[in-house]
């Protein structure tokens, strides 16, 4: 599987630097989820799109966050997306997130020396309700009280961990979540954009953003 496009990581540069140039994120509460990213997608040094859309959705009530080579991400996220909606006739069923979890660690794992790929799969099911896994380069996976992932994560675990509680509101995790990512696309270079969010819960599912000059944090909000 070859990249051409990637977020962060110019694929005519193989011998060079690689940077999974992003900040995706994944808080749950009482209730659902909320995933959130920002919106730049670079070759390099060149922003290649500046309003990349990074949270797919890949069943009623799950979505996978993207980082990594946006070629590489794009085709797992298709892929597991057509297993859940092959297993989701067969069984009458709605997937559980854990299962579409286990797919895309299958995928990431088998394949991990052709992919450069970390994702955050996130979503609610009638079993265990809001979850989110963190599946960095490798395959690992781990289920988690809240998942971050990408170059920007690395400003903002410590502000994460000082501000994150279990069982939060979804207005307090929408908060945080926003709060957080624009706080790394302040300080990351390979981060940028508008904020997307999404907001799962069993009554749907809600889409949002924030524009660059409205962001909680940052130029604007210093």
């Amino acid at each position: 599987m070859t990249s051409f496009l990637s977020a962060g990581c110019d694929a005519n540069l193989k011998k060079g630097e690689v940077s999974t140039g992003t900040t995706i994120m994944a808080i749950p509460f009482n209730g659902g989820v909320v995933l959130g990213a920002d919106s730049r997608v670079s070759t390099g040094t060149y922003v290649a799109n500046r309003v990349s859309d990074k949270i797919v959705q890949v069943s009623d009530h799950i979505f996978i966050c993207r980082s990594g080579s946006a070629a590489d991400t794009q085709a797992l996220s298709d892929y597991v997306k057509y297993y859940l909606s092959q297993l989701s006739m067969e069984t009458g069923r709605q997937p559980l997130v854990k299962i579409a979890a286990h797919l895309m660690r299958q995928l990431c794992y088998e394949n991990k020396n052709r992919l450069m790929a970390g994702v955050i799969v996130g979503g609610w099911d009638q079993v265990d309700g809001g979850q989110v896994y963190n599946i960095p380069l490798g395959g690992t996976m781990m289920k988690m009280p809240f998942a971050l992932g990408g170059s920007g994560s690395t400003y903002i675990y410590g502000l994460v961990d000082a501000s994150y509680q279990r069982n939060m509101s979804s207005e307090d995790a929408i908060i945080l979540v926003k709060k957080a990512i624009s706080h790394a696309m302040a300080r990351d270079g390979s981060s940028g954009g508008i904020i997307r969010t999404v907001v799962v819960t069993p009554e749907g599912n809600n889409r949002d953003y924030t524009p660059g000059n409205r962001l909680p944090y940052g130029p604007a909000g210093w």
